[in-house]
């Protein structure tokens, strides 16, 4: 279910990044890239975007089902290959 005033793209009204984080509107700050082995081909990414509060619980979270790939700073380019 999408948080009010937050689209399910991590886009609020606005046009600006917001936290995936549940309940959370602050400005993301994180790309938390992740896929499910189980269903995701190797190479394909999703992507959860966080704000400095919940950066770290977002990756735990991810870390502990074994699908995160990469934790890179909004602004940097896509991973090359």
């Amino acid at each position: 279910m999408p948080v009010p005033g937050q689209g399910t793209d991590g886009v609020d009204e606005l046009g600006e990044l917001v936290c995936s984080a549940r309940g959370c509107s602050r400005p993301a700050t994180t790309d938390l890239r992740w896929n499910n082995v189980k269903i995701h081909t190797p190479e394909r990414r999703k992507h959860w975007l966080a704000c400095d509060e919940h950066t770290d619980s977002l990756s735990r979270f991810l870390s502990a089902r074994s699908m995160l790939r990469e934790v890179v700073p909004l602004g940097d380019p896509p991973a090359e290959g």
